[in-house]
């Protein structure tokens, strides 16, 4: 797997990706959300596999292959699977930025996930996110109403 050098980023890139990455998902803005990510990038995640049906695998790589995952997913997944709480608060040492989406909102519980994002040139060159408990009761009613 080739992995994009790591380098420092500014905070203001930092903040740049950790700000619009959840605005254009909220949005739904495709080509936005497309613009944040490094040509070679590589997206894990196990919604991969019940959003594109002919994946044998949750790992993505180059931005034709995500751009097409977040298209299907845009377009196809229930909106309850977009709440998109989240408290404000991300951690970041200039390389790689976490945030949570947690389960617990102000608004009852929503689905929760963790954005962990390696950051090369102010772009995001690999991004994992990683489910919850109540994330992957979804996942699993997702396959399940597929099947």
């Amino acid at each position: 797997m080739k992995h994009t050098m790591q380098t420092d980023n500014t905070e203001a890139e930092i903040r740049h990706v950790y700000e619009q990455w959840h605005r254009t998902v909220v949005a739904r803005d495709l080509d936005g959300l497309m613009a944040l990510y490094a040509d070679d990038a590589i997206l894990e995640t196990p919604l991969i596999l019940a959003t594109l049906r002919d994946r044998a695998t949750g790992m993505l790589k180059g931005k034709a292959e995500i751009g097409a995952f977040f298209a299907a997913g845009l377009r196809k997944l229930p909106g309850e699977l977009g709440r998109w709480y989240r408290t404000g608060t991300f951690f970041s040492n200039g390389r790689q930025l976490t945030w949570e989406y947690p389960r617990d909102t102000p608004q009852g519980d929503q689905i929760d996930l963790v954005e962990v994002m390696d950051i090369a040139n102010g772009l995001i060159a690999h991004h994992r996110v990683y489910w919850g408990w109540t994330g992957f009761q979804s996942l699993q009613a997702i396959q399940a109403a597929s099947r």
